[in-house]
């Protein structure tokens, strides 16, 4: 998205209302993509001479799948690398076509998907519904079913749609125009739209029911940056207007927060544990922009957590919420299929020691008779059995306590005890 230019909006009525009636169809993305990303953390480096080793390349892209292969990411989930803008030269060939980079990818886009693809890794890219890419790279406009085509000749498994340089008033006929162009392909492709945040920006109406229809997963907000600011805007942002949007969640189509910034450099221990547990409550993609190469054993830790990531590829795949904010004390909830329930407790306080933070079992679900066996999803333990609450400490500037509520006939009982 960046920074955003648009041609002059002439007034039109959004389309408020719409069928099923060519609706994206790919059967994809019923639980949240899962991947890495390279914007948010190399974004459009394209000097290889001066940075080889950090610049959009095909090496780079290789670096990263192989890491996902060979650490154990991918059978977890994360099976994707993402190009972003500036993969392509600056004009499209004699025949209108795309061209990638010929110095910075010299054995092209369809052999960069091959060799990805024998790591059991999913490449995707990225273009633009408007004259050319916020980057200035070549867009979609005149050449969508063409360029699909062309990605879809190349192996590529998801396409994101950013909306720089474009007419907004047109994006609710131009989007769904993509979507039918990657169904006409015949290949599933995960279709990524950035079509909300735009029509927000210019103060259009949004039908996030026709969105969900058409796209599989789309952004709603301001791109993440390195800073816990960008973090806490994000989710204050989906808190906010869970009721516009977050309920059009499910099976086949999420919103996007945006990328984790988890082991990159601004984010405390604590920040990057919250991140990923909202992350996970919101059933948010989770697309990694970091340096798997150099990753710390700590982020990684956090990054495959096991427990967190089984909330957040729940196959009920419902949206969680913020249910609750006492003073600077946060709690949000996931309902998950088995019928237990996924709580964050967040603490927000930005000075301070650590707080008392409680979780009524009332608010999220449970009856005052229920006894409920409590799970501590970042250690991995059994708290106990506990009947009407379950109390812990939360550290602040961003601490969270991740847990796994579930209805149990065990009598009440403490095993391990937050409150020390």
């Amino acid at each position: 998205m960046r920074t955003i230019t648009m041609l002059v909006i002439l007034p039109v009525l959004a389309v408020l209302f719409a069928s099923k009636a060519g609706a994206l169809d790919n059967g994809l993305a019923r639980t949240p993509p899962m991947g890495w990303l390279v914007w948010e953390r190399f974004m459009c480096n394209t000097d290889c001479k001066a940075d080889p080793g950090h610049c959009l390349n095909e090496q780079l892209f290789l670096d990263m799948g192989t890491r996902l292969s060979q650490d154990g990411w991918v059978e977890l989930g994360y099976n994707r690398v993402n190009l972003d803008d500036c993969w392509s030269t600056r004009t499209r060939d004699k025949s209108g076509n795309l061209v990638a980079d010929p110095e910075r990818f010299p054995h092209g886009i369809q052999w960069l998907a091959e060799e990805l693809n024998k790591m059991g890794v999913k490449l995707g890219i990225y273009e633009d519904y408007g004259t050319t890419t916020c980057q200035g790279y070549p867009g979609l406009i005149g050449h969508i079913q063409t360029d699909v085509d062309t990605f879809a000749r190349w192996g590529v498994d998801m396409l994101k749609v950013d909306g720089c340089h474009s007419n907004h008033s047109t994006m609710n006929e131009g989007y769904p125009e993509i979507g039918r162009a990657l169904n006409k392909t015949g290949r599933p492709i995960l279709y990524s739209c950035s079509w909300p945040y735009y029509l927000r920006a210019s103060k259009l109406p949004i039908n996030y029911t026709y969105v969900a229809e058409q796209c599989n997963i789309w952004r709603n907000y301001n791109d993440i940056d390195d800073s816990w600011v960008s973090v806490t805007g994000i989710i204050d942002y989906y808190a906010a207007n869970y009721e516009l949007f977050g309920k059009v969640a499910g099976p086949g189509n999420f919103n996007d927060p945006d990328q984790l910034i988890i082991g990159d450099f601004s984010l405390s221990y604590d920040q990057s544990k919250a991140q990923m547990a909202i992350w996970c409550v919101l059933a948010a993609p989770l697309f990694m922009s970091n340096d798997l190469r150099n990753i710390s054993d700590q982020a990684k830790e956090i990054l495959q957590n096991k427990e967190l990531l089984a909330v957040n590829q729940d196959p009920l795949g419902v949206q969680g919420q913020r249910y609750s904010v006492v003073g600077r004390a946060e709690y949000w909830m996931k309902p998950l299929q088995d019928g237990s329930k996924a709580v964050v407790m967040f603490n927000r306080t930005p000075f301070g020691d650590r707080r008392k933070m409680t979780v009524e079992f009332k608010d999220v679900g449970f009856t005052s008779t229920q006894r409920v066996m409590v799970r501590d999803l970042y250690l991995h333990s059994d708290t106990g059995v506990y009947n009407q609450s379950y109390s812990a400490f939360v550290n602040p500037a961003g601490g969270v306590v991740a847990l796994k509520l579930s209805a149990t006939t065990q009598p009440v009982s403490s095993f391990h005890n937050h409150m020390v």
